[in-house]
C-alpha cells in the first residue's frame, strides 16, 4: 500500500495559531433551532435538511451551543452525514479561507469535547477514514485535539477482529498526529506480525499471511519511524 500522503506539519500549524475571529450574530433563530430540531431525528432525510441549513447560517462557527449538537453527531449512523459533520468540525479549528478563526468560545468548547472522546466515537470517525481517504487531514485536526486517544487507536490496531481498513486508519491517524504513547504496543504488533510471516517462509503449508496484514505490517513500520524521529 502507498504511503499515506498526510504529514503532521500540513495539520499542527493551524490548529491553536489564530489572528482574528468570526463574527456575526444568528439573526435567524427561529430557523436555526428549527434546522437543530431537524438535526435529532429519525429520518436521514430531515437530517440532511437540517444540517445544511445550518452550515449555510455558518450556525456551528457563530454558536458553541450548535457546535456542540455537531459534536453529537460524530456518530451519525448516515455516512454522508457523518462526513459532513467532521468536515464541518475540522474546519472550526483552522483559520478560514478568509484568514478568520472560529470565535473563541467555539474552540474552546470543541477541543474540550474533542478531547473526552470515548471508543464509539474514534471508531466512528476511523470508519469515516475507511469510507473517503480524503477526509484524512480533517480528521487528524479533530484527533489532534485528543491526546489521550493514543491509546484507543492501538487497540482497535492490535484488535484483529476489526476490520482491516479501521486498523488501517488507526496506525495511520497514530503516526500523523504522533502518539508517542503507543510506541511500545507498536513494537509488539510489530513482532508478532514478523514472527507470522517468518513461520509462513519455514512452514508453507500454513495458511499464507493475506497481503493485505503484509501491507500492515508497512503501515505499521512507517508509523514506528516517524514516532522515533526527533
Amino acid at each position: 500500500m502507498d504511503a499515506d500522503p498526510l504529514r503532521l506539519e500540513t495539520v499542527q500549524p493551524q490548529l491553536f495559531v489564530y489572528g482574528e475571529t468570526s463574527e456575526g450574530t444568528l439573526e435567524l433563530f427561529p430557523t436555526v433551532w428549527g434546522a437543530c430540531e431537524e438535526l435529532i431525528v429519525q429520518d436521514a432525510a430531515v437530517r440532511r435538511k437540517g444540517l445544511e441549513k445550518l452550515l449555510e447560517l455558518k450556525a456551528p462557527r457563530l454558536s458553541p451551543l450548535v457546535a456542540y449538537l455537531f459534536t453529537t453527531r460524530l456518530t451519525e449512523p448516515d455516512m454522508e452525514l457523518r462526513k459532513q459533520v467532521v468536515a464541518a468540525l475540522a474546519d472550526l479549528l483552522v483559520i478560514d479561507q478568509k484568514g478568520m478563526a472560529a470565535p473563541e468560545n467555539v474552540r474552546r468548547m470543541l477541543s474540550a469535547v474533542l478531547n473526552q472522546m470515548n471508543p464509539v466515537t474514534i471508531n466512528a470517525l476511523l470508519e469515516v477514514g475507511a469510507a473517503d481517504p480524503d477526509m484524512g487531514n480533517r480528521l487528524a485536526i479533530l484527533f489532534n485535539a485528543c491526546p489521550e486517544a493514543g491509546c484507543a487507536l492501538a487497540e482497535i490496531l492490535s484488535e484483529r477482529r476489526n476490520p482491516l481498513p479501521i486498523r488501517f486508519q488507526a496506525v495511520r491517524m497514530i503516526r500523523i498526529v504522533g502518539y508517542l504513547d503507543t510506541l511500545s504496543e507498536l513494537e509488539r504488533l510489530e513482532a508478532r506480525l514478523e514472527s507470522r510471516l517468518a513461520g509462513q517462509q519455514a512452514m508453507p503449508f500454513v495458511p499464507p499471511v493475506a497481503q493485505d496484514e503484509q501491507a500492515l505490517l508497512g503501515e505499521i513500520r512507517l508509523a514506528l519511524q516517524a514516532l522515533r524521529e526527533p
